[in-house]
């Protein structure tokens, strides 16, 4: 096995890495990638769920993101998350951006449960970083938008 010492200057470069993987690879594939200038990037966030006899729990890391910001909608067994996070620049006169890693990024997610969720009963929690859904199931239902607690 080969071990490779972990410094600051091989972070770095693993981030040039996949900063220039994703600009390379991500238009080819149709995934918006964050230009030079900060432009929306579009993230597909990590989401993971469970199951209960009665409901599905759903997290998706949201990093970044204010509730405010996060659209859930609930349309029968289609369950889709939009967000937009938004770095504050707080620049002062005379300074000037040395380095810059923080830009816009935008979320988006959609998946299909097995079963139809009741969105009446659904609700949503924001906390470090984790979007937390608990959707129980049920039958047929309408188009519904959450409000994240």
């Amino acid at each position: 096995m080969f071990l490779v010492p972990v410094s600051r200057e091989s972070r770095q470069l693993a981030r040039s890495f996949d900063r220039l993987f994703d600009e390379a690879f991500g238009n080819f594939l149709g995934t918006p990638v964050a230009g030079p200038r900060g432009e929306a990037a579009s993230r597909s966030p990590a989401l993971d769920v469970t199951e209960s006899d009665r409901a599905y729990t759903v997290q998706l890391e949201m990093p970044g993101v204010k509730k405010e910001d996060i659209k859930v909608t609930i349309e029968g067994k289609r369950v889709s998350v939009a967000a937009q996070s938004e770095s504050t620049e707080e620049k002062k006169e005379g300074d000037r951006i040395v380095y810059r890693e923080r830009s816009v990024a935008s979320y988006a997610r959609s998946f299909t449960l097995p079963v139809e969720v009741d969105q009446d009963s659904a609700n949503a929690k924001l906390e470090h970083g984790v979007l937390t859904l608990e959707l129980p199931k049920r039958g047929a239902a309408a188009v519904a938008r959450l409000t994240i607690n």
